[in-house]
């Protein structure tokens, strides 16, 4: 939730149209699973919420909705992730707006994503009979739409299933009063500044329908087949699709991912994973800028009781950086390049900042909502201080993004070329002042990896320099701040008591974090090998790993940390036992649908954090494809 834009949200139901039942019905197959996989939920009245496993993401390169195992939606900011939640039961269980198509008795579910698709199928399973819940953001044969078309399609399967209908629109923590609107063509609902209509197929009849909710009901047998659809747009004329087009376009999103996916350049170990994290990148991408989005949620907690909630729908430098090398390292060309592009324009543009907004502005202060938060979590914020910090890491990871696009035989422009050479030289102005790190700690430190970064970010400026990527006037001075980063940090960073890099200089503490290095080719194999081990030793907890030593009392296990690791193994030389752990962990992951979160507990198996986590599904892209023994690139 951003902060309160008087986001009007309007929905509408108009004339109810029948489908055609007599059109031919595409079959496609899905990669079912029970939930969990004893087929029994969750009961979220007891748990004051559904498990962060249990949702599945649907976007259409501008927001993303998670729809939850129970067959209700509980979070989608409309029209775009960063806007106002038009549905945030996620943070407000009792109060918040949510999008329920579900069953009337009990019910068990199977359900998962269609194979290479964003569209996702519940199959819901009663006393009575059978259905199919088929979802999708829709988007259009020529690509996005230019409104909002969140689509839920059920059909009957076996015997007879009774369904209800809710919608509820949320309030934007009670600053705006949805209400419907009626005129000659339709009745629509707003909500601040977003404007909405429901579109229901004949067999749907609408119940109650005022100012904060809409009920309705239908059933389905065998061959029955329904919709219910929501359309939305901000601050602008909406177009009345009928219920067919709209149906039609679940098959047509499908088709496009499915495209999509089919294209990705990758024919190693692990494909369906790697096929499923690149989807969840993909809903990441921020279309109308080439923006990288580092979740599509805020304030979901990292840790019971922590405190640690914070909104992640905003860009960083080193996601986004991260993300482009995962991208081109599967073929995915056309989003790497656009994300590239948008983060050359905002260092250009914005100056060297951490994170920015997805339109390259940069973030906004943190404001805190009086909402009760996930299963009770509080702060509910949006914005994030994170860009008015100053970290190292920016340098290694821009510089390595350049490295590898050029490396994959792409050009950099002059400016683009420009504006490197004088970001190298402010990190070999720079280096020596303290950071946040990558962690980005309130403790400002010579953090150990933040020089790695800089040492990184240089000795990639003076090999782009050297190529005639990007302008050499001070690439010697360049090569010197490299070397002398090294020697600061074989000086005063590694611990010969603790046998392993150290945080930062006189601290005894461990940073899963430092695995990178090994990528980043720094140092020999010796070293980085003892500080694995250490990580292992100290911070692992079962298959997972902490992102730092004494955070394991407040947080939850970093996902990405653990595909740090096990990716370092593999590089130097341990590709059997990081192959056997990586499969190890990819089962501990198996509980929901392939979306996930930025940490979890060790204990439970519980999801923590914001999802979909890019830098969770990013780092397991790229450990799948270095233990296919792909170079990295």
């Amino acid at each position: 939730m951003s902060a309160p834009v008087a986001g009007e949200v309007s929905l509408r139901r108009p004339a109810i149209r029948a489908l055609e039942q007599a059109a031919s019905v595409m079959e496609f197959p899905s990669v079912m699973q029970p939930y969990p996989r004893s087929g029994r939920l969750p009961d979220r009245s007891e748990l004051g919420g559904m498990p962060l496993s249990s949702y599945a993401a649907l976007g259409d390169g501008r927001s993303v909705a998670l729809a939850g195992a129970d067959g209700s939606i509980d979070w989608w900011c409309v029209p775009n992730m960063n806007s106002p939640p038009l549905f945030d039961r996620l943070v407000a269980e009792d109060t918040g707006g949510c999008f329920v198509i579900a069953p009337t008795e009990a019910f068990t579910v199977e359900r998962g994503y269609r194979p290479g698709s964003n569209v996702f199928e519940t199959v819901f399973t009663t006393a009575g009979g059978k259905a199919k819940l088929t979802e999708s953001l829709n988007s259009g044969r020529a690509g996005r739409l230019p409104w909002c078309e969140l689509a839920r399609r059920i059909e009957g399967l076996e015997g007879s299933v009774d369904f209800k209908v809710r919608i509820m629109f949320g309030t934007h923590a009670d600053s705006i009063c949805p209400y419907l609107a009626r005129n000659d063509n339709a009745t629509t609902f707003n909500a601040g500044e977003v404007v909405g209509l429901v579109r229901v197929s004949s067999g749907v009849t609408l119940d109650k329908e005022d100012d904060l909710e809409i009920h309705g009901s239908f059933s389905v047998r065998k061959g029955d087949r329904e919709l219910v659809a929501l359309l939305a747009g901000e601050n602008e004329p909406l177009v009345a699709a009928t219920v067919e087009e709209i149906d039609g376009r679940i098959d047509v999103s499908d088709g496009e991912w499915r495209q999509w996916s089919d294209d990705i350049g990758y024919d190693g170990k692990f494909g369906a994973e790697v096929n499923r994290s690149a989807l969840a990148l993909k809903l990441l991408l921020y279309s109308p800028s080439g923006a990288i989005a580092a979740a599509a949620t805020t304030s979901l907690p990292e840790g019971f009781g922590s405190g640690k909630n914070y909104d992640y729908r905003f860009a960083w430098v080193r996601d986004a950086s991260y993300t482009i090398k995962a991208f081109l390292r599967i073929g995915a060309k056309a989003e790497a390049k656009a994300a590239f592009t948008w983060l050359i324009k905002c260092l250009d543009e914005r100056g060297a900042h951490v994170c920015y907004a997805l339109d390259g502005r940069l973030a906004e202060d943190v404001k805190e909502y009086d909402l009760p938060g996930y299963r009770g979590e509080r702060p509910v914020v949006s914005g994030n201080q994170a860009a008015k910090q100053h970290q190292h890491g920016i340098f290694g990871d821009i510089f390595e993004t350049a490295a590898r696009f050029v490396a994959d035989g792409h050009i950099l422009d002059p400016r683009s070329g420009a504006v490197l050479a004088r970001l190298a030289d402010l990190a070999v102005e720079s280096w020596r002042v303290k950071d946040s790190g990558i962690w980005e700690l309130s403790e400002l430190e010579h953090y150990t990896m933040s020089k790695i970064s800089t040492w990184q970010g240089l000795a990639r400026a003076v090999e782009l320099a050297d190529g005639g990527h990007i302008p050499s006037t001070f690439r010697d001075r360049w090569a010197r701040g490299r070397d002398r980063v090294r020697e600061f940090i074989d000086a005063n960073c590694w611990s010969e008591e603790r046998q392993a890099y150290v945080f930062h200089p006189g601290s005894d503490r461990i940073d899963a974090s430092l695995a990178l290095a090994v990528r980043f080719g720094f140092d020999g194999h010796e070293r980085m090998e003892k500080t694995l081990r250490a990580i292992d030793r100290e911070l692992s907890k079962g298959s997972f790993h902490y992102r730092y030593s004494g955070v394991e009392e407040d947080e939850g296990c970093f996902l990405a940390c653990t595909f740090w690791v096990l990716e370092a193994l593999a590089l130097l030389g341990h590709r059997t036992e990081a192959e056997e752990r990586f499969a190890a962990v990819l089962n501990a992951l198996d509980t929901g649908c392939g979306v996930f979160a930025e940490m979890i507990d060790a204990d439970s198996g519980e999801y923590l954090g914001n999802l979909p986590q890019g830098l969770t599904h990013l780092a397991l892209i790229q450990t799948a494809a270095t233990l296919s023994g792909e170079d990295i690139r």
